[in-house]
C-alpha cells in the first residue's frame, strides 16, 4: 500500500479506510487471503466479485464483526484492527449487512430511529421525498416489509447517521431500478459532501453509476483493482460470469 504522505504530494487523495493484506474468515477457515485496497475522502469503493468469493467477509473485517487473522485496518491513519465493532462505529464507520439488514420485529419507524438520541424523524424528510414508501409505512413492522424494501431501510438508516465511512452490503438487492438510481443519487451528493462508501455490488449496473475505484475478489484474494474509467466492463464481467 502506498504512503498517504506520498499519494498527496503526487495529488492523489490519502486514504480514509484502508487495509492491506487482511487474513480472515470462519471457524479457522480463511476465506479471504491477503486481501489490500482504500477508499479515500468523498470516493466510492466497489467490491465486485461472484458468490461466495469473500465479499461480505471483507467488510465483516473491516467493520470489526469478524477478527483479522493477518494484516490491517486503518481509519485515518490510525490502527483500528484490534478495536471492537462499537469502537469502530464510534470512530465514524457505519455498516449495512446483507442478510437480516433490518430489525424484523421493530416498527420501521423505531428501525430508523432506534440508534438515535433524538428520535423524531426530521432528518429523513429528505429520504422519504426519495423514498416515500417508507413515509406509508412507519407503524409497520419490518418484518412485513419486502426483501427490497427492507434493502432501502437499511440503506436510509445507514445514510442518515452521516458517518465518515459506510459500509454497505449488497444494497440493491431485490430493489427496483427507480429506486437504485435514488439510491445513486444520494450516494453521490453525499460523496461531493466529504462521505465515504465501501460497496459489495453484483449489480454492475448500479456499480457504475457509483464507483470511483473498483476491487474484484476471486477465490479469496485481489484479482482485479482499477480506477473508474481504466477498468473497462468486460474486464468485470468477466469475474463475475460463472
Amino acid at each position: 500500500m502506498s504512503d498517504p504522505s506520498t499519494d498527496e504530494a503526487r495529488g492523489v487523495a490519502a486514504p480514509r479506510l484502508a487495509f492491506s493484506a487482511v487474513v480472515g474468515g470462519y471457524g479457522g477457515l480463511d476465506v479471504l487471503r491477503g486481501v489490500s485496497g482504500a477508499v479515500a475522502r468523498g470516493e466510492v469503493l466497489c467490491v465486485i466479485g461472484r458468490n461466495g468469493v469473500g465479499k461480505s467477509t471483507l467488510l465483516k473485517l473491516l467493520f470489526g464483526q469478524l477478527p483479522c487473522a493477518c494484516g490491517s485496518v486503518s481509519f485515518e491513519g490510525r490502527a483500528i484492527t484490534q478495536l471492537e465493532s462499537s469502537q469502530r462505529r464510534a470512530l465514524g464507520l457505519s455498516y449495512c449487512p446483507q442478510e437480516r439488514p433490518v430489525f424484523d420485529e421493530l416498527s420501521v419507524r423505531d428501525n430508523l430511529t432506534l440508534m438515535r438520541a433524538d428520535r423524531t424523524l426530521g432528518v429523513f424528510e429528505p429520504l422519504f421525498e426519495r423514498f416515500p414508501i417508507l413515509a406509508r409505512r412507519l407503524n409497520q413492522r419490518a418484518g412485513t416489509l419486502s426483501g427490497g424494501e427492507k434493502k432501502i431501510l437499511s440503506f436510509v438508516r445507514g445514510l442518515s447517521e452521516a458517518q465518515p465511512v459506510l459500509l454497505l452490503d449488497e444494497p440493491s438487492e431485490g430493489v427496483q431500478w427507480e429506486n437504485i438510481e435514488h439510491m445513486a443519487a444520494l450516494l453521490g451528493e453525499a460523496k461531493a459532501a466529504g462521505r465515504s462508501f465501501i460497496v459489495v455490488e453484483q449489480n454492475l449496473a448500479f456499480a457504475e453509476l457509483i464507483a470511483d475505484d473498483y476491487l474484484v475478489i476471486e477465490q479469496g484474494g485481489v484479482a482485479l483493482v482499477g480506477r473508474r474509467g481504466e477498468v473497462g466492463r468486460e474486464q468485470l464481467l468477466a469475474h463475475l460470469h460463472v
